[in-house]
């Protein structure tokens, strides 16, 4: 194990410091300042390695959390990636992106401030890059099969990882120009810069895996094309039907959803020309949803220069520590300030948005919001209560709804279940013999840490169809929802 008094001779939880407001507002840089490597190791000599490791629960990958833990503490850090990468890809996704709930359900956690595992994790896997301790695993041989792989997220990308590995020929499709799909476009670079995902496509590329950028499946190429081309199919094509707010003053310019907004920004820090970018230099910023993707659009606000930000979320404002209704070791819904709300603006909970307000030139000028009141079960505008809000840009953050349908069904014909994702089995395989889906696509919007889990299991899956069995692990059910949002 680590240190065998580290939970006892230090308590305190430390984390990286994150640069000043006033600096990192000046770029796009990522937030956080590199840890330092003696503070690194008592923050990993802190875990228990305990009898019952329920961080192992917590998280949907299986990480080896107390073995890596033990190694980091050690200073054996290639020994660490070694048993970090044996159930995760992708490390430098997660560290920066994934809310640990393996931390959540850390067995310290139970009366001192859990065990620092996300920044364990991403030290380990930026140590092992800059030491060059990443290197290509290419199959042992080939087995002459073929996969198509639909979509670039984390789920696509761990699925052709898999499937390479085992010896079969990958392509992964994206309809974007680059590769990444979420993690290329969606994320903002003050929380993770795009040289992560260069590193990673390198050590896959030469391990054999193939990348089609700027095709799209169902156009460019049909569905039923495909699968005639290719033994077998993995549909990762995320959730990516934004919830819409249908209420008066809708149609005003002005209204944009998130990622429209969120995806010109990240085409702007590749050195792409955007025509008529969406911009809040200038202007009053309302963003509607107060989860991670509307935390995005407040900090990209910011360093465009918004004169004001203002965030409206519907539902109550979480508590601060775990309530009773969510006990250890669940994951709970707490109250958070990001590095983004760090930086300003105003958060406001309770808000309905009951109305769009236009100006002259029909864009708008203000929302009409009122206080939520619960009504039966449902949130609804408390009457009396209206006010109006400044707002020259609205930002629509409130989700995603499931996978875009019109050419899976149309084409593959693949059914949808009532939540809007794609239907599978317990193997992710569909009702269309060789097509499996995974990710978003088939769970609904969720975490990287499934969407990773996921494409692991339907790669397995898809080798044990090939093959007539398979080696590769299965770690996590399709219908196993213990975590997701």
């Amino acid at each position: 194990m680590a240190d065998p008094k580290g939970f006892l001779k230090t308590q305190k939880r430390e984390l990286p410091k994150r640069r000043p407001v006033s600096v990192r507002l000046m770029d796009w840089k990522e937030v956080y300042e590199q840890q330092e490597s003696g503070e690194l190791r008592r923050q990993a000599g802190r875990c228990m390695d305990c009898g019952v490791p329920f961080c192992h629960q917590g998280c949907p990958l299986g990480n080896l959390i107390p073995e890596w833990n033990d190694l980091m503490w050690r200073g054996e850090g290639r020994q660490a990636i070694e048993r970090l990468h044996a159930t995760n890809n992708f490390p430098e996704f997660t560290g920066r992106l994934c809310p640990a709930p393996c931390e959540s359900s850390c067995v310290l956690g139970i009366n001192q401030p859990p065990v620092t595992i996300k920044q364990v994790e991403v030290s380990i896997i930026d140590q092992a890059f800059q030491n060059g301790w990443v290197t290509p695993h290419p199959p042992e041989r080939l087995t002459g099969k073929t996969v198509a792989v639909v979509g670039s997220g984390p789920a696509g990308l761990a699925a052709a990882q898999q499937l390479t590995r085992a010896g079969h020929t990958v392509a992964v499709y994206e309809r974007d120009d680059r590769i990444g799909g979420l993690l290329r476009y969606g994320i903002p670079d003050f929380k993770m810069e795009k040289k992560q995902i260069e590193l990673r496509l390198a050590q896959m590329q030469a391990e054999g895996t193939r990348f089609r950028a700027g095709v799209e499946i169902g156009r460019d190429i049909a569905w039923d094309d495909l699968r005639a081309r290719y033994d077998a199919v993995v549909v990762a094509t995320g959730a990516t039907v934004p919830r819409d707010l249908p209420i008066p003053g809708r149609d005003l310019s002005g209204i944009h959803f998130a990622m429209d907004y969120l995806v010109q920004q990240n085409r702007i820090g590749a050195g792409d020309a955007v025509v008529d970018q969406i911009s809040a230099e200038g202007k009053h910023v309302v963003v509607l949803g107060g989860g991670d993707t509307g935390a995005d659009c407040i900090g990209t606000a910011h360093r465009q220069g918004a004169l004001s930000v203002t965030n409206l979320a519907i539902g109550q404002q979480p508590p601060e520590e775990r309530p009773e209704t969510q006990p250890w070791p669940m994951f709970p819904t707490l109250f958070e300030v990001s590095s983004a709300h760090e930086e300003g603006g105003e958060r406001v909970y309770l808000a309905s948005t009951v109305e769009f307000l236009r100006n002259d030139v029909g864009e708008v000028r203000a929302i009409r919001v009122a206080e939520t009141e619960y009504l039966d079960g449902r949130r609804v505008p408390k009457a009396g209560t209206e006010r109006e809000i400044p707002a020259d840009l609205v930002l629509l953050a409130m989700g995603f709804t499931g996978p875009e349908r019109d050419a899976l069904e149309e084409q593959l014909r693949l059914p949808f279940d009532e939540r809007g994702a794609l239907v599978r089995d317990r193997t992710y395989e569909t009702s269309e013999a060789g097509v499996f889906v995974t990710g978003d696509a088939g769970r609904g919007q969720s975490l990287i840490v499934w969407a990773i889990a996921e494409g692991r299991a339907a790669a397995s899956s898809v080798d044990a169809y090939l093959e007539g069995q398979t080696t590769l692990p299965f770690p996590v059910s399709p219908t196993d929802r213990s975590i997701s949002v």
